[in-house]
């Protein structure tokens, strides 16, 4: 009856910046009437919508658009997509979902543009994981793995961090 899709890319910029492209797609599987009277065809999108943002190497917010290609109010609903570029200057790994709940909640916002904004911060860490991994392998990172106490499976005295991280282990040995 109804298919969301939700498609995320990381994209590493030749300037040593990261685009994140978020896209929000809902069809339904059959017609219906819209608003204005139009028949909406089943299998047409409900909404295309996308969020996109550059970010540095510390993942603050250097640039954000919103762009809404399809929407069930039209430009009523694209009329906040400028807003979005007060992302910029945010940080995705501090507090920025918080954050963006505060700016854009309810009325300030648009709900699919703040769902998909949710997704950035994890999108963002596993694009540049494959570098940190590089730089730990090599000995260039002398920081605590940022993942490290993000959830119960990484502990700083559990199994992984005794097993995968032992200079991060706090636990018995």
């Amino acid at each position: 009856m109804h298919t969301r899709t939700v498609r995320v890319e990381a994209f590493e910029r030749e300037d040593g910046q990261w685009d994140l492209e978020a896209e929000l797609v809902d069809v339904k599987s059959y017609d219906f009437s819209k608003h204005s009277g139009d028949l909406h065809p089943a299998g047409s999108p409900v909404h295309l919508m996308q969020l996109r943002v550059t970010i540095d190497d510390e993942f603050t917010i250097t640039a954000a658009v919103a762009a809404y290609d399809v929407a069930p109010y039209k430009q009523h609903c694209a009329a906040i997509a400028p807003d979005y570029q007060e992302l910029v200057g945010m940080n995705l790994l501090r507090g920025f979902r918080n954050a963006v709940k505060e700016r854009f909640g309810r009325t300030a916002g648009c709900t699919h543009m703040t769902e998909l904004s949710s997704l950035l911060p994890t999108v963002a860490i596993q694009s540049r994981a494959g570098r940190a991994r590089k730089q730990r392998d090599e000995g260039l990172e002398n920081k605590r793995p940022f993942q490290l106490e993000g959830c119960h499976a990484l502990r700083l005295d559990g199994e992984v961090a005794k097993e995968f991280y032992p200079k991060w282990y706090t636990g018995r040995s």
